[in-house]
């Protein structure tokens, strides 16, 4: 009897854990169109890691939460910032040095992979927002694959259906059960 009661508690998690994959990226996908391709969780964007320079912190292919706006020039030496480097690119550096104050306020960044702090002095406009440590490794590819086109109809999909081939298997499964049952009873009558 605990082995079906086991079965049965396998049984549920998955299909919740489906369930729960199947909304989770119903709203970033929705929450990613909807804010021009930023997704957007409680006040909090997401982006994602394309290079190793701020390993091993930060790992490539992560997603990383910043928190968007506020005073620009309120950061102080360790801070990490995202920035806008050039025609949108956007990095995340630990700010390395301050220099200057009021208008000619500008920031020295680096990150901690690099061996020499970056080329050009951030202005603080360029400021996106500040990493607040939240980091999930590797589900930066996924979150980038779900911005373009194909992948997010993929990734609306692809949970809808691998609950629906679980469930039809489920299905079978109790079918199969049933039809055991019938003819352990008519053979023992």
């Amino acid at each position: 009897m605990n082995v079906i009661k086991i079965k049965n508690w396998v049984s549920s998690m998955i299909t919740s854990l489906l369930f729960i994959t199947l909304i989770f990226t119903a709203f970033v996908v929705i929450s990613s169109k909807a804010s021009g391709g930023e997704p957007n969780i409680f006040g909090y964007q997401l982006k994602t890691v394309l290079s190793g320079s701020m390993e091993p912190g930060i790992q490539t292919g992560s997603i990383i939460a910043i928190k968007p706006g506020g005073e620009v020039t309120r950061f102080k030496k360790g801070d990490v910032v995202t920035f806008k480097e050039s025609e949108g690119m956007l990095i995340t550096h630990r700010i390395h040095e301050i220099k200057g104050s009021g208008d000619s306020l500008h920031y020295i960044t680096k990150g901690d992979n690099n061996d020499a702090t970056d080329l050009e002095p951030l202005i603080p406009k360029n400021i996106v927002g500040e990493y607040n440590g939240f980091t999930i490794p590797y589900i930066g590819y996924l979150l980038s694959a779900a911005q373009s086109k194909i992948g997010s109809a993929l990734l609306l999909v692809l949970p809808g259906i691998l609950l629906l081939i679980y469930s039809a298997v489920t299905i079978l499964k109790a079918i199969k059960e049933v039809e055991t049952i019938k003819k352990s009873a008519s053979t023992s009558n």
